[in-house]
């Protein structure tokens, strides 16, 4: 490690521990490329907080989702990665290196940054929302979608990403209920016209969700029309919620370009606006919101780091 300021000067900072960041973690440590990775709550990002994964490959039993967490995070302190739990709360350039300014008041210095904080569902901010993520609540059809056979569903939204996740639930869900707070869908005529024609798929207008209500799993919503105000008790297994992402790009904001939405804007080769600066993961603009897809781009944002940093010694 070289010397900035009286600082140690990693070759790689990285901004975020969830798939994407502990991938590139594990690569660039493995290149003996010196890492230090931010992660302001707990190894694995989303994952961290799933119960079973079905879909990540290798494990045909499913694995927890707090396992493979760890587990990754062990594997890139294995090759020499410095985990540091502390939010990061600036990022700028000088002197031709990047600087990190941390929760804990810390700088650091580094030659190379990867971008992977990674994207936050919008919640309903509904009693028991919470509680029940996991257990009957879902922000991912893909991913427990296969949960719900022969099972009554609702699924709030009336996006494109609501009418495709509540198709795709259709394949193992009895009933698909669609929720929507207003009396038309914002989604693409084609999905409409899919949703609509689907026998499994059935829409309850102009309501949202007041609560939730089960012990150890979704039993039941409470559904509240906009309009009249009257509430309606529904017995469901699971509610699903599509309502939207908000990528946690805050920090990268006026430091590299950003799309309308907020997402980080790649190159083929993962490399942001800013020499020096990738991105991976649900962060950037046009990533698949699936672990196995963050562990590749963080794999493909890290060598893209190691090349940038053979041209600029």
């Amino acid at each position: 490690m070289s010397e900035l300021s009286g600082k140690k000067t990693y070759d790689v900072m990285i901004i975020g521990g969830g798939g994407a960041g502990l991938t590139a973690a594990l690569y660039t440590s493995r290149a003996k490329l010196s890492t230090v990775l931010f992660e302001k709550l707990v190894p694995g990002g989303q994952i961290a907080s799933t119960d079973l994964v079905e879909n990540y490959p290798g494990f045909p039993e499913g694995v927890l989702g707090p396992e493979v967490a760890q587990k990754m995070e062990a594997q890139a302190a294995r090759y020499g990665a410095e985990i540091i739990y502390e939010e990061v709360l600036e990022l700028s350039k000088r002197e031709g290196r990047f600087e990190i300014k941390s929760s804990a008041g810390t700088s650091y210095a580094g030659r190379a940054v990867i971008l992977a904080m990674g994207a936050s569902f919008r919640t309903l901010g509904v009693p028991l929302e919470k509680q029940l993520t996991g257990k009957g609540v879902s922000y991912c059809a893909t991913c427990d979608g296969a949960f719900f056979k022969g099972k009554k569903i609702i699924a709030v939204g009336g996006g494109d990403s609501a009418l495709q996740e509540g198709l795709f639930l259709t394949r193992f869900a009895e009933q698909v209920t669609i929720v929507h707070r207003r009396d038309a869908l914002r989604a693409s005529p084609i999905l409409q016209e899919r949703a609509k024609k689907n026998p499994k798929i059935s829409f309850i207008w102009d309501a949202v969700v007041d609560k939730i209500e089960g012990e150890k799993s979704v039993t039941h919503v409470l559904l509240k029309n906009v309009k009249t105000g009257a509430v309606q008790k529904v017995p469901v297994d699971g509610v699903f919620i599509f309502i939207g992402h908000d990528p946690n790009s805050g920090l990268a904001r006026g430091f590299v370009k950003l799309n309308e939405k907020g997402y980080v804007v790649t190159d083929a080769n993962l490399a942001a606006s800013v020499p020096g600066v990738f991105a991976a993961g649900e962060v950037r603009e046009g990533a698949v919101r699936q672990l196995v897809s963050a562990c590749g781009e963080g794999c493909a944002a890290a060598l893209a780091a190691q090349a940038y940093l053979e041209g600029h010694h």
